[in-house]
């Protein structure tokens, strides 16, 4: 089985990467997996590494018709809300534009996509989402990822398209709430834990054996892709402290309107995902048992082996 995996340096693509190659998929005993990155380099044997700017004319034609991929993971986009705001155009091209073409290009047969999207599609005033509730996107990332869903559904009604939220370690070490929390509590430094925004993270590992789950029973369509449960930001916080034996006194309860966050965000983030667990036929991962293991991987010097790959 040969996997080709966009947006390979990132949190989710990298740790994609590297569950794939680690793990027996669909039944076939050997597969290959291709990371694509672009402007970050990436050191590693262990996945082949192509760098392309996906956004270049043709790029991905050839990239498709170089590497010849049975399943494409879409995890190339921009992701960091300020970047967003300050480059919306570059957010339409890479979230909306790029996404588009691929499925484009998939629909003509030869390979089948995972298409990532966000839980941020949401204004998060209600919760417990299902799939069939109408979005309502609060910035510029989540207006644009959800124009990315809906381009990826028209061009290529089987990609499945999977609206995640997420947490782990990454190549620079700083790239998720989890790392936030555990750098600063790592340093004494005091922090704010807001208590009024709540969501369902699911450690990206046990994320990408999720993914690839669902591309190796031939899933088709939107699913929400999260932990099926949920917790306030603070209360995560609080529960990584502790399981790292950190001080969780320096992370003190606040509401986010005490923030200097610049982008509004969806407060009640809560999803529901029966739709996926009734259609792999077993239950999901959960942020409690992720976070276990997130601690594990550092115990196992993961975090240390990641950076290394971007020397």
């Amino acid at each position: 089985m040969r996997i080709l995996v966009t947006g390979a340096s990132g949190l989710l693509g990298l740790n994609l990467a590297l569950e794939a190659n680690a793990r027996q998929y669909g039944g076939y005993a050997e597969h290959t997996v291709i990371g694509v990155v672009n402007s970050h380099r990436l050191f590693t044997r262990a996945f082949e590494v192509k760098q392309a700017d996906l956004l270049a004319p043709d790029a991905l034609e050839s990239l498709i018709d170089k590497t010849q991929p049975d399943w494409i993971f879409n995890c190339a986009a921009l992701a960091i809300l300020d970047e967003c705001e300050a480059n919306p155009d570059l957010a339409q091209k890479l979230n909306v534009e790029l996404p588009r073409r691929l499925a484009t290009i998939v629909a003509r047969g030869g390979a089948r996509l995972v298409h990532i999207s966000t839980d941020s599609v949401f204004d998060g005033q209600d919760g417990c989402y299902v799939e069939e509730d109408r979005p309502k996107p609060m910035n510029v990332y989540a207006r644009t990822k959800l124009a990315g869903e809906q381009a990826v559904a028209e061009a290529d009604p089987r990609a499945i398209i999977a609206r995640v939220n997420l947490f782990g370690w990454s190549l620079a070490g700083k790239r998720s709430l989890a790392e936030w929390f555990f750098n600063n509590l790592s340093r004494g430094t005091p922090m704010l834990g807001f208590t009024d925004v709540y969501f369902c993270p699911m450690l990206v590992n046990d994320l990408a054996q999720v993914l690839i789950s669902m591309a190796a029973q031939g899933l088709s369509g939107l699913f929400h892709t999260t932990s099926p449960k949920c917790a306030s930001k603070y209360d995560f916080g609080v529960a990584l402290a502790r399981q790292f034996s950190l001080d969780d006194r320096l992370i003190s309860p606040a509401s986010i309107s005490a923030s200097d966050l610049k982008v509004v965000r969806s407060p009640r983030l809560t999803m529901c995902c029966d739709k996926l667990m009734q259609a792999l036929g077993e239950p999901l991962p959960d942020w409690e048992s992720g976070l276990k293991r997130f601690f594990e991987l550092y115990q196992q010097g993961y975090p240390q082996a990641l950076h290394k790959m971007a020397r």
